[in-house]
């Protein structure tokens, strides 16, 4: 098999695999694990899943000693932008810098920036806690479909990306919603996630919790704070990094 087709796999399982740790509760007869279990089953499976992504991308050529190096530069760099939000009200900066630098890099790329970022914001001060795996995972698939997306032939690059900022704002809050949903929403309402039931049953009931908690409006609030930044950072952002891709020689996904 060609380097750039294990790449494509590589990030294809990285994907499914993250998913399937969000919706685990649509498949699950019991809810017998405690969050804090959960969470360190899912991050002793990640790590090793980025470091294998990180050789199998770097054995395809599409990350060398100056990639690394960017794509460090990037994490650090975000790491910080995200302290200046936190989520707070609804309030994310750390989105906009994930979605264009996959957007120009690439999907694996854009999947450890996103699972990067988080991680060494937590470490700065965002916080470590059993929702940490699952913030790195759900940014990780951020930077997965926005490296897809420069597959698009298009002239307006940032009302692709603009647009897309949107579904991901709500995507990224709807899966750290639903890994918690079994646990937070007790048993014996209306609310409640009902092990063993019919996929569409519980997801409507997912969808009223949502609403009922407020997350949609808090993910409204991401979605136009990471819309609003790539508005003002995107043409200049977008440019720079063309740039530097292409003195770089990086080849996306």
């Amino acid at each position: 098999m060609k380097p750039k087709y294990w790449s494509a796999v590589s990030v294809s399982l990285a994907a499914i695999a993250a998913l399937g740790m969000f919706l685990w509760p649509l498949f699950m007869s019991n809810t017998s694990a405690s969050p804090t279990l959960l969470a360190q089953g899912v991050f002793i499976g990640l790590m090793p899943a980025v470091l294998l992504l990180i050789l199998v991308e770097f054995g395809a050529g599409k990350l060398d000693s100056r990639s690394i190096a960017i794509l460090g530069l990037l994490i650090a760099l975000n790491a910080v932008i995200r302290l200046l939000g936190a989520g707070v009200s609804g309030i994310e900066t750390a989105f906009f810098l994930i979605i264009i630098g996959a957007y120009v890099f690439g999907a694996g790329f854009g999947f450890i920036l996103g699972a990067g970022s988080l991680f060494v914001s937590a470490l700065l001060g965002a916080g470590i806690g059993p929702w940490l795996p699952f913030q790195m995972m759900a940014a990780g698939l951020i930077g997965i479909g926005a490296g897809l997306l420069n597959r698009l032939s298009t002239r307006s690059p940032r009302l692709i990306i603009g647009s897309y900022a949107v579904i991901a704002s709500f995507m990224y809050g709807g899966l750290m919603t639903m890994w918690t949903w079994p646990f937070l929403a007790g048993t014996g309402t209306s609310l409640s996630f009902i092990p063993g039931a019919p996929i569409i049953d519980n997801l409507t009931t997912f969808l009223r919790y949502e609403l009922f908690t407020g997350g949609l409006l808090w993910d409204l609030g991401r979605a136009i704070t990471t819309v609003a930044l790539i508005g003002l950072t995107g043409k200049t952002l977008l440019a720079t990094l063309n740039r530097v891709a292409n003195k770089a020689s990086i080849s996306i996904l």
